[in-house]
């Protein structure tokens, strides 16, 4: 059992708290049973796993099963395991994963595709992630400039889904919008000037859907590319939603559309 915070492995994996550290070591964190559970399940590639011994108890059988899908497999202390996770309270075991793991290519077939553009919270992103997998959401591209794909928080707020959605950091975000609309995608981007509701709009029609900046929406350079422009309707003098909170609506009306054309 590990249960000095000097161990060589446990101070490299407690600087993976660290933004540029995830980088530098090109890892990321998985922390707590749910996440492990899918990854168990999906055969999500382990490098590190590291648990206690009363976790390991309360977890037989996933247990056994991430021993034959990690690189390394440890025991720490459960004093350990409070300076290695993320979380307030920890329930006993922590992963590490190499980050490349998660980039993925969209399909041919594509029907509906996020551009997610310099989302900074990871709630938010993780919120967007659960509700694209719920609603069958085809591919996701997040820029470089967002907040990372895999930071714990974003992985911890999809409930897990993270391992479901298809999705790829992308630099040139204009490029790939151009590219679809090139092949007759139409572009959507929610506005306060827009001119349709998103209950007007023809889901059932290849689409992307640009999502931007919590404060600052889409660049100019994006915003510019949509070929209709959405307005979700709103009383009581709110003039906004969270990003996360508009685009469940829109895909809500996205998966109406879908069910309602094969019933």
């Amino acid at each position: 059992m590990l249960t000095s915070l000097q161990n060589p492995l446990i101070k490299e994996v407690r600087k993976l708290q660290k933004t540029q550290e995830r980088h530098r070591q090109n890892l990321h964190l998985l922390e707590g049973t749910n996440l492990l559970e899918v990854a168990s399940q999906v055969n999500y590639p382990l490098v590190t796993i590291l648990s206690t011994s009363l976790w390991q108890e309360k977890n037989d059988s996933l247990w056994q099963t991430l021993q034959n899908q990690g690189e390394r497999i440890e025991t720490v202390s459960p004093e350990l395991m409070k300076h290695l996770a993320t979380t307030v309270n920890p329930d006993g075991i922590i992963a590490t994963a190499y980050r490349n793991s998660r980039q993925a290519q969209p399909p041919e077939n594509l029907r509906l595709g996020l551009i997610c553009h310099r989302i900074q919270d990871p709630g938010n992103l993780g919120t967007i992630i659960r509700t694209s997998v719920a609603t069958d959401v085809d591919f996701l591209w997040l820029s470089s400039d967002s907040v990372d794909l895999d930071n714990p928080k974003v992985m911890r707020s999809s409930v897990g889904e993270w391992f479901k959605i298809q999705a790829k950091v992308e630099n040139d975000l204009i490029s790939v919008v151009k590219k679809y609309q090139s092949q007759g995608y139409q572009i959507i981007a929610t506005s306060l000037q827009g001119k349709k509701t998103h209950w007007q709009i023809d889901f059932t029609k290849p689409t992307i859907l640009l999502l931007g900046n919590e404060s600052q929406g889409l660049s100019p350079e994006l915003a510019i590319l949509a070929t209709e422009n959405v307005k979700i309707p709103l009383v009581n003098n709110v003039e906004s939603l969270n990003v996360a909170i508009a685009t469940a609506f829109l895909l809500a009306e996205y998966q109406r559309q879908s069910i309602n054309k094969f019933c």
